[in-house]
C-alpha cells in the first residue's frame, strides 16, 4: 500500500485535494493533505513562519513520524517545496511527484524561472496583500487556475484562496546531488495549464528529466477538473 502526502500550491491549502483522498483510499492506498502553516483560511499569517524553509521543516518533521517512506506530491509552487523536503529527509521519501510544478535545479527560483516566458503567473495577474504577501487579482484566478473546472468548483476554490508570501517566488532552491538527488522523481504535466504553461513544464523537464512522466489534458487544477485521471496517474507511479 502506498502512502501519499499531498502538498498544495500557492494560495491553496489541503482542501484542494479533498476529492483525491477518497479516490486514493478506494484504490487501497492512503493519503493525507496537510495544511502548510498559515495557508488555511482563518489561520494567522506571519511571513517569517511562512517560508519555503519553514514549510520544508514542517513537513520533514511530519514525514519523520510516518512508518514508511511516502510518495510526496507537490503541486505548482510546492514542486520547490518537495525538493527541499527531500534534501532534508531523503530517506523518508520513496518518490517525488511534481504536478504541474516547479522542478528547479539548485540555485534557481520560481520567480526567475517563470519570468522566462511571458505567460502564466506574471506580475500583472497579482497584487499586493500587505507588505509581504500577494494575492491573485479579481477576475484572474478562474482563467489562470481553473479554466477547465466547472463554475461551481471554480467559485468555491476562489473563495478559499489566501494570500501567498512573496518569499515563495524569490527563494532559490538549495539542493544537493547526494541528498535530494538520490530520490526518484516523476512528473505529471498538464497541457492546458494557464498558470505554469506546458512549454515551461517541458523546459523544466528537459533540464531535469523525470521517470515516469505522464501528461494530462488538464488545466492547472486537475484535482478538480480531472480527479479520476490524476488519481490513476499517481497510483500507477507509486506502484511502479
Amino acid at each position: 500500500m502506498a502512502r501519499f502526502v499531498l502538498l498544495s500550491g500557492a494560495w491553496h491549502a489541503g482542501w484542494c485535494w479533498e476529492r483525491l483522498i477518497p479516490l486514493i483510499a478506494a484504490a487501497g492506498h492512503s493519503a493525507i493533505a496537510p495544511d502548510l502553516n498559515g495557508m488555511a483560511r482563518g489561520q494567522p499569517q506571519f511571513a517569517e513562519r511562512m517560508t519555503i524553509a519553514a514549510w520544508a521543516d514542517q513537513i520533514a518533521d511530519l514525514l519523520r513520524g510516518e512508518p514508511e517512506p511516502v510518495t510526496l506530491v507537490g503541486h505548482s509552487r510546492s514542486g520547490l517545496l518537495i525538493s527541499e523536503i527531500a534534501e532534508r529527509v531523503p530517506e523518508r521519501v520513496a518518490l517525488l511527484v511534481y504536478l504541474a510544478a516547479f522542478l528547479l535545479p539548485d540555485g534557481a527560483s520560481i520567480g526567475r524561472t517563470a519570468a522566462a516566458i511571458d505567460r502564466g503567473v506574471t506580475p500583472d495577474t497579482l497584487e499586493p496583500a500587505g507588505d509581504s504577501f500577494v494575492r491573485v487579482k479579481d477576475g484572474k484566478a478562474v482563467p489562470m487556475l481553473y479554466n477547465l473546472c466547472n463554475a461551481q468548483d471554480a467559485a468555491a476554490a476562489v473563495d478559499r484562496l489566501v494570500p501567498e508570501p512573496v518569499s515563495s517566488f524569490a527563494t532559490p532552491a538549495r539542493l544537493s546531488a547526494d541528498r535530494y538527488g538520490t530520490v526518484p522523481r516523476a512528473y505529471i504535466a498538464c497541457t492546458r495549464d494557464n498558470a505554469v504553461p506546458i512549454d515551461l513544464q517541458r523546459a523544466m523537464l528537459q533540464a531535469l528529466p523525470c521517470t515516469p512522466t505522464v501528461t494530462l489534458d488538464s488545466d492547472h487544477s486537475p484535482f478538480f477538473s480531472d480527479a479520476k485521471e490524476l488519481t490513476a496517474a499517481l497510483i500507477a507511479m507509486a506502484e511502479r
